[in-house]
């Protein structure tokens, strides 16, 4: 399964927000409103200061659903644990820039894999920091929130290194965005460029989660 061609805005629901009483259920909510792709959030609790899932629960996901999963790695050893997210069924892993050992490296060693590597920058790191890596990706994640929880108020100055990161890489990587995403900021990041947009409170915390994902398509045009 491949990462949908750059261009194309998709809105990708993150799981962080969803009720993990019923995983399954909440997926196949969102792929009814004709969603691509599925955000996994997982947190370490020291990279950031929170725990979720690991590649078990990923394992059990992908039994129920055929979305793309990017598996986000919010962990201080995305080297040693990616492949264990890949064999449990994720089919691009997005790991920090932070933490990283051998960025270069890993990004190889995940197309070897035969999945798509994407790297995160967070709010306080300057763009400056993925100036050569970025070009090895297929996509780029740049956080608008603080990683570790679900729910944060969007952070404008953040979302301007979108900008950055797309002349940065040109038309042919995705640009991703994550943090306090809406139908309120939806606009400003993809006028910056952004065409990937994770949202997660904004889509599971609503009763109506297609009526939530239609909003924030209804603000990018």
């Amino acid at each position: 399964m491949k990462l949908p061609k750059a261009g194309t805005v998709e809105v990708v629901p993150s799981i962080l927000s969803a009720d993990f009483g019923s995983l399954a259920d909440e997926v196949k909510q969102v792929e009814s409103a004709g969603v691509k792709m599925l955000h996994l959030d997982v947190m370490d609790g020291h990279f950031v200061p929170n725990l979720t899932i690991g590649p078990p629960v990923v394992a059990s996901l992908r039994k129920h659903s055929d979305l793309f999963f990017d598996a986000h790695l919010m962990i201080t050893e995305p080297d040693k644990y990616a492949p264990a997210f890949v064999d449990a069924g994720a089919n691009n892993i997005t790991f920090h820039i932070e933490v990283a050992k051998n960025p270069a490296k890993l990004v190889e060693d995940l197309h070897k894999m035969g999945v798509s590597a994407s790297i995160c920058v967070n709010p306080e790191t300057p763009v400056s920091n993925i100036r050569d890596i970025a070009p090895m990706c297929d996509m780029v994640l740049v956080m608008t929130v603080r990683p570790g929880f679900g729910g944060q108020k969007f952070m404008p100055a953040a979302a301007q290194k979108i900008v950055e990161v797309r002349q940065l890489v040109g038309e042919k990587i995705r640009v991703e965005v994550d943090g306090g995403i809406d139908s309120t900021t939806t606009q400003a990041v993809v006028s910056y460029g952004a065409d990937t947009l994770v949202a997660g409170n904004a889509i599971f915390g609503q009763k109506d989660r297609v009526k939530a994902i239609e909003a924030i398509r209804s603000a990018v045009k």
